[in-house]
């Protein structure tokens, strides 16, 4: 029999939620952009401030490492990450986008705990500039719905 989700045509309430945020310092100015944006979702959801931790990291392949150590503490109901990687010249690109992305979820899976993963991978800088807010936004969104039914399946 088919149980439909009651929860998904249902606002987001986020007041009961504790939210982890993992930031790559790299490309700063799109990851601040993204930041921003995720934290205003996050207090429009009724996501307390004091219910929020923001840890920075340097780049996008340290990310899943800073998530792993936030899911060990068991205090999150979800995790975010936060980062930018900008195509290049070299293969680098590949390298850190795949990676960073197959950490990401490995934490998640490993850990039983959602992460929104709100690296943003672009071509080039005006791309990430015009994503930063709809991504940061939408990283917080899924963050809330995903720890929404966690709860509601266990």
């Amino acid at each position: 029999m088919f149980e439909a989700d009651k929860g998904q045509s249902a606002p987001l309430d986020g007041s009961a939620l504790r939210i982890g945020i993992v930031q790559a310092r790299f490309n700063e100015g799109v990851t601040n952009g993204l930041r921003d944006a995720c934290l205003a979702e996050l207090a429009a959801l009724g996501v307390p401030a004091a219910h929020i931790a923001h840890h920075t990291v340097a780049g996008a392949l340290e990310v899943p490492l800073a998530l792993k150590w936030l899911a060990h503490r068991g205090e999150y109901d979800a995790l975010i990450a936060l980062g930018c990687v900008i195509r290049g010249e070299t293969y680098h690109f590949e390298l850190v986008a795949n990676e960073s992305a197959a950490g990401i979820t490995r934490v998640g899976l490993d850990l039983d705990i959602p992460i929104a993963n709100a690296i943003l991978t672009t071509e080039d800088l005006p791309q990430a500039t015009v994503r930063q807010i709809e991504k940061g936004r939408d990283a917080a969104r899924v963050a809330v719905e995903m720890a929404l039914l966690k709860h509601r399946l266990q």
